[in-house]
């Protein structure tokens, strides 16, 4: 039974901005990894964000992430959960 579970959502990502200047990008990647395995019920490590995600993050510098960013998430049967810029 090949069952994948696949949702669009929505990760705020304002908590960045009280992280330093030089940090919030990175604090943005964990944000977003945070929030996909909470809400996928994923274990720790077991998440991947696709290259799409990190560059959409990373787009305006290091000082200057977005507020938010939707992804699609995909879990598949083994529990890896896949995120991938939503089109």
């Amino acid at each position: 039974m090949a069952e994948e579970i696949e949702r669009i959502m929505t990760v705020p990502l304002r908590a960045t901005k009280m992280a330093p200047r030089t940090r919030r990008a990175n604090r943005a990647v964990k944000e977003v990894r945070d929030f996909v395995q909470r809400h996928m019920k994923a274990e720790e490590g077991k998440v991947w964000i696709d290259t799409s995600v990190n560059e959409k993050i990373w787009a305006r510098g290091i000082q200057n992430p977005p507020s938010r960013i939707i992804v699609k998430a995909v879990k598949f049967e083994d529990g890896l959960v896949e995120v991938t810029l939503a089109e």
